[in-house]
């Protein structure tokens, strides 16, 4: 399956490319940094960065003096974070790389465009939305939704191996009979309900008619392998620890790291089908 997530590369200064104060799920609040919109590829047998899109504010795009000094190119204009992620699908659709499904947060779930551009490619997807997000011909947000629902509709499963068990929740999944889905596809809204809290989380999924519940939800919680990508590269490839400031130099260090940490993966994959420790 394919990840779409973003991650942040803290800075102190004015002048790398795309900086400034924004949010970033790194240190959880907005902060000096710049952020990075990447795809994963994970499997059963491992996971790895694929490709990878600097994402660049309007403070940045519309300022040919900052542009000129980071070395920006007169080709490149801004972009949201949902159209770099469409980008690298497209890479990996033309490359024809094998995967079943697309996962992200609710920056890619709430857009519309990109779910209309998954759903014309014919991709199954599991995409995080907002709570507000609306649904059905009523037009009622997934958490008015979610709240009248009987209890018998919901069933618990687990989301897959977390750092303290199984990640066990209460699903359910309902019908969006408003939306246009691809022939021999359907849509539906996807809850998850905390056992404990009763916290919900909303997914919108597009997938094959009679795909089960169980398929859908392992989808939902493999999302998660993409900030496990993120901590290796990181902690073993120095995704992050850079200090060029010019645009090609992000993406030629984030290349090599990326490079790295994917080739880091392949040989745990070789040795643990050799037999051979695994453990790093």
């Amino acid at each position: 399956m394919l990840i779409l997530d973003e991650t942040g590369f803290i800075k102190k200064g004015v002048r790398s490319a795309g900086v400034q104060r924004q949010y970033t799920g790194t240190t959880g609040k907005i902060d000096n940094c710049q952020l990075g919109v990447f795809l994963a590829y994970a499997s059963t047998t491992g996971r790895a960065l694929i490709d990878r899109e600097l994402y660049l504010p309007t403070s940045w795009t519309e300022d040919a003096e900052r542009r000129a000094d980071a070395r920006i190119g007169e080709n490149v204009a801004f972009a949201t974070k949902p159209a770099l992620a469409k980008a690298m699908l497209e890479r990996v659709v033309a490359a024809c790389v094998p995967f079943r499904w697309v996962a992200g947060d609710e920056v890619y779930g709430d857009n519309p465009a990109l779910r209309a551009w998954l759903t014309g490619q014919r991709l199954a997807y599991v995409l995080a939305i907002g709570y507000k997000h609306r649904l059905g011909p009523g037009g009622q947000n997934a958490r008015t939704l979610a709240a009248i629902l009987p209890e018998h509709v919901w069933e618990i499963r687990s989301a897959g191996d977390g750092a303290h068990g199984l990640r066990e929740y209460a699903w359910t999944r309902l019908p969006v009979p408003d939306r246009e889905a691809a022939d021999g596809f359907t849509i539906s809204l996807l809850i998850r309900r905390h056992p404990t809290t009763g916290e919900r989380a909303y997914y919108l999924v597009h997938a094959p008619l009679d795909t089960p519940l169980a398929e859908i939800v392992r989808v939902a919680g493999a999302r998660w392998a993409i900030e496990e990508c993120f901590q290796a590269a990181k902690n073993e490839a120095g995704l992050d620890h850079y200090q060029v400031r010019h645009y090609r130099a992000w993406y030629r260090h984030i290349t090599l790291a990326m490079a790295a940490a994917a080739h880091l993966t392949a040989l745990r994959v070789t040795t643990g089908e050799k037999g051979e420790a695994t453990a790093t």
